[in-house]
């Protein structure tokens, strides 16, 4: 694939950067040290003291949360993400968008870090309310430990989910974001200070839908090996525990659920089709497209599905039924199906089904 806009980045490396952003298992930690220590010296910095391993973002914030001790204010000096990553990466933002020009450059960002941007930012802005939600439960005072947390993660660079926007630049040998480029090849999130720096192991699971959304239905999402993890559903963050009851669910025990989110997350699961059979519901309209069906729902609004019958038979012969959530406002089967296509019941008047 050709060069993107004549900078020097090749569209195809986009690739390599999507897989560092999503890799799992042991960082390669004698690479990474010296990316840090590469990235250090080309921001004019002194190399740091001292390079200190956490198995995960909690874990670090941790270690850099306490005044006292070894890795406290006074003992590390102050951050310096500013000067290591936000100052080489604007000064390189600069240089690109004065050779490309604004519309050479929207390209060549569509091209390249566009593409990858959404799901990094996604992923890593759930690991900051995780790690905001784990480590304020039962503080004393949640409000400041909220603050002070938060300025803590201020002071992370992100490593292998920054993936999406070192691949709009060089980081090739001797570029000036070589070392950062290196490291997030590497590692997860890292903190720098002046005679500090504490870097992050990667994830060893992490599970997605086809949307790029967190999501499993049998055990963490997202999962670091200090025992670090994140539970979702689709996207949906739900609690551990929930999920390992998933397994035994029934119609009652769904409609008992008093939170409308995760009853919707246990009807997914479940199968909207095999909760309507197994509730007793009774079909509310039936005309040549398909059946009605509506259940009623405590707090939320009605599971309304039309059934439709495939007039195409499979290759044994038999013809495959489909169900297919509409609108809760669905009067008829026909008006149903038509919404599936966008179109109003009178427009729906197809020539053959299939």
């Amino acid at each position: 694939m050709s060069d993107s806009g004549g900078t020097g980045i090749v569209v195809r490396d986009i690739d390599v950067w999507r897989g560092a952003a999503a890799a799992t298992g042991p960082a390669d930690r004698a690479a990474a040290e010296a990316g840090v220590r590469l990235a250090y010296r080309a921001a004019g910095l002194v190399e740091p003291e001292r390079i200190v391993w956490a198995d995960s973002p909690r874990e670090a914030v941790r270690l850099l949360g306490g005044d006292d001790g070894p890795y406290g204010p006074a003992a590390r000096g102050r951050g310096v993400r500013e000067t290591v990553r936000s100052a080489p990466w604007a000064a390189e933002r600069d240089r690109v968008q004065r050779r490309l020009g604004p519309q050479g450059w929207g390209r060549h960002w569509s091209a390249t870090g566009g593409r990858l941007w959404e799901n990094t930012e996604r992923l890593a802005e759930r690991i900051r309310i995780g790690l905001v939600d784990e480590l304020t439960a039962g503080a004393a005072a949640p409000a400041a430990e909220e603050r002070s947390l938060r300025l803590l993660l201020l002071d992370a660079v992100l490593g292998q989910h920054d993936a999406a926007w070192l691949c709009a630049f060089d980081t090739g040998e001797g570029a000036p974001l070589h070392g950062l480029g290196v490291l997030a090849r590497s590692a997860g999130w890292w903190w720098p200070y002046e005679r500090l720096a504490v870097l992050c192991e990667r994830p060893v699971e992490l599970h997605r839908d086809e949307a790029g959304r967190l999501d499993r239905g049998d055990g963490p999402a997202l999962a670091f090996p200090d025992g670090f993890a994140l539970h979702a559903w689709r996207g949906m963050p739900v609690p551990a525990e929930f999920l390992a009851g998933l397994a035994t669910l029934t119609p009652e025990r769904i409609r008992e659920e008093e939170n409308a989110e995760l009853r919707r997350v246990m009807l997914e699961f479940y199968g909207y089709d095999r909760y309507l059979r197994e509730s007793g519901a009774d079909p509310v309209h039936r005309d040549e497209t398909g059946i009605l069906w509506r259940i009623p729902m405590p707090d939320d609004e009605a599971v309304v599905m039309v059934e439709v019958v495939n007039s195409t038979p499979e290759p044994d012969g038999t013809s495959r039924t489909y169900w297919l959530r509409v609108p809760p406002t669905t009067r008829t089967a026909r008006q149903g199906v038509a919404w599936t296509f966008g179109l109003g019941p009178e427009a729906y008047a197809p020539l053959r089904e299939t």
